[in-house]
């Protein structure tokens, strides 16, 4: 491993803990590709290879990575925490001050489905805070097409639906 490749996994190791909710590939790429660290591939590898190596979890739900930083990732992030230049660091505590509470929001909702046994779909939508999460709802729909409409209206929609349950559980 190269002086280079070892810098990107510490950036990405430090992002990583700088957070405490997973981070999706596409936030990690923007920020280095914004901070123009590297290119788009080589991020792309550089997970790939963090994964592997266990310094970091991978959960895919539908089309995005979520990344969190593991044990051993913690473990070596604090060993080679000084490799970390503070200009990077700086950079980091940039990014995060300008976007986190974006970067959590969009972490926050989730929406995912899988094939039942009967042939239809159960799509699995919810809202976290942190590890709490406020709200979830399984619905069954017959065909794919719906459930993958469920998963890309909850997004939109979560907030109202979740206000509408509220209002109508909490009436007498």
């Amino acid at each position: 491993m190269n002086d280079m490749q070892t810098l990107y996994k510490l950036i990405v190791l430090t992002l990583l803990d700088k957070v405490d909710f997973p981070l999706t590939n596409s936030q990690i790429s923007a920020f280095i590709l914004e901070q123009q660290y590297t290119d788009y591939f080589t991020v792309q590898e550089t997970l790939s290879n963090m994964v592997e190596s266990g310094l970091i979890q991978a959960n895919t739900v539908r089309n995005s990575t979520h990344y969190k930083l593991t044990e051993s990732g913690r473990e070596t992030l604090d060993y080679f925490r000084d490799e970390v230049s503070d200009a990077i660091k700086e950079d980091i505590h940039a990014y995060l001050k300008k976007n986190k509470i974006q970067m959590r929001n969009e972490n926050s909702v989730q929406a995912d489905y899988d094939r039942t046994r009967n042939n239809e779909f159960m799509a699995r939508l919810l809202v976290k805070e942190k590890d709490t999460v406020m709200v979830e709802v399984d619905l069954a729909v017959p065909t794919e097409r719906q459930a993958i409409a469920l998963c890309d209206n909850w997004k939109k929609k979560c907030q109202t639906v979740y206000s509408y349950l509220m209002k109508e559980l909490m009436s007498e």
